[in-house]
């Protein structure tokens, strides 16, 4: 099915008039009549006549609706609306997404900026902790990094943490990446992902069930979760607590018959023991960006043009440092042991102090809690 557009301003105020939840009303109303009769008899109040009793109470609200807005008004809020670059897209038309289509409780509406999913090619959502560690963040722009560079569409909610930095590293790496909304299309949430945002705009897409204009709340949320597992073939897990938002999407997903992926941690860090527990459960276990391509069956062949993990050339002190540290922070002593291990002789302190103090300088490094100090990625 394809509406034309003076035919499409009606379903999107049928759309916004049902609220939200009003799919099932919705789909009883396509048998009724086109938009725009559903409309006029809204007008004349006699469109609960026509509804089962069920419906009774959305038909009402429909009725309401309508007397507060005349066909010119709908027409002008459509024509402003795409005029912004906004889209509008139902369940009954070719364009909508056609995974998404097929989960049950598939939202009756998308509103979109930039662009869906390409039909055909292979979606994973990568998603993770909000508050993510620094071998999460890795972690997070490795796999997507990698995932893009195979023409792997990557889909996330854009929050902050894990999401936002997969779908960035995505977009870094020419790919494609869809960002999934708990509130209207036109608003930026998180605001610290206002790059982002605009990124996904300009090189990939963000699509929403809520109409423009409808502010982030926290009961949005997990409903969007089905739509992010939804877009995709399997959903692959970074970092996440026992008890967490990621592990709703993942539900869902399982739900839906989506395979479920998880990168493991140590089993002493609480941000790994949500991937951890999820890989007991059957999840299935990924060690790499390159292994994980070839079980998504893409075609690639096992070689890329970077490594997963490449060094920078430093000197021979700064390199020996840099391989022995670790994501989790290590302190001076285990350090100084460490290099004695590995390479057969000890640092001084002093020598220790001004390797890592550079490394720090170079951002390949950082320093916590005094004498502590952990690798950072770049």
């Amino acid at each position: 099915m394809t509406y034309q557009n003076a035919e499409k301003a009606y379903v999107h105020w049928m759309y916004q008039a049902a609220g939200m939840g009003g799919r099932k009303v919705l789909e009883a109303l396509e048998k009724t009549g086109t938009p725009e009769e559903i409309y006029k008899l809204a007008v004349k109040g006699k469109l609960r006549e026509r509804l089962a009793g069920k419906y009774g109470r959305k038909a009402e609200r429909m009725e309401v609706e309508a007397c507060s807005c005349g066909v010119h008004d709908i027409q002008e809020a459509y024509r402003q609306m795409t005029d912004r670059g906004i889209s509008f897209v139902t369940l009954r038309e070719q364009e909508y997404p056609k995974r998404l289509a097929a989960v049950p409780d598939a939202p009756y509406g998308l509103y979109y900026v930039g662009r869906l999913p390409e039909e055909g090619k292979k979606s994973i959502a990568v998603i993770g902790a909000r508050n993510c560690s620094e071998y999460g963040r890795v972690m997070a722009g490795q796999f997507a990094r990698t995932l893009a560079a195979a023409g792997v569409q990557v889909v996330s909610g854009m929050a902050r943490g894990i999401d936002g930095i997969g779908q960035q590293a995505a977009l870094d790496a020419g790919g494609y990446s869809l960002g999934v909304l708990g509130c209207g299309v036109d608003v930026c949430y998180p605001p610290e992902n206002e790059r982002l945002y605009g990124q996904l705009i300009e090189k990939g897409g963000i699509c929403s069930e809520y109409p423009p204009g409808i502010a982030p709340r926290a009961m949005l949320f997990p409903p969007r979760n089905r739509i992010i597992s939804g877009m995709c073939d399997g959903v692959l897990v970074v970092e996440a607590k026992e008890r967490s938002g990621t592990l709703i999407t993942v539900d869902m997903a399982l739900e839906q018959g989506r395979e479920v992926y998880a990168l493991p941690g140590r089993v002493t860090d609480p941000l790994s023991r949500g991937c951890n527990e999820l890989i007991r459960q059957g999840a299935e276990l990924v060690e790499s960006p390159q292994k994980f391509l070839q079980s998504l069956d893409t075609g690639f062949d096992g070689q890329m043009s970077y490594s997963q993990m490449e060094l920078p050339i430093l000197d021979s002190v700064q390199g020996k440092l840099l391989q022995l540290l670790d994501f989790q922070p290590l302190s001076m002593e285990a350090l100084r042991q460490a290099y004695r291990d590995t390479y057969g002789t000890y640092m001084t302190v002093p020598e220790l102090c001004h390797g890592l103090l550079q490394l720090c300088a170079m951002d390949y490094a950082g320093q916590v809690g005094g004498n502590y100090y952990f690798r950072k990625g770049k």
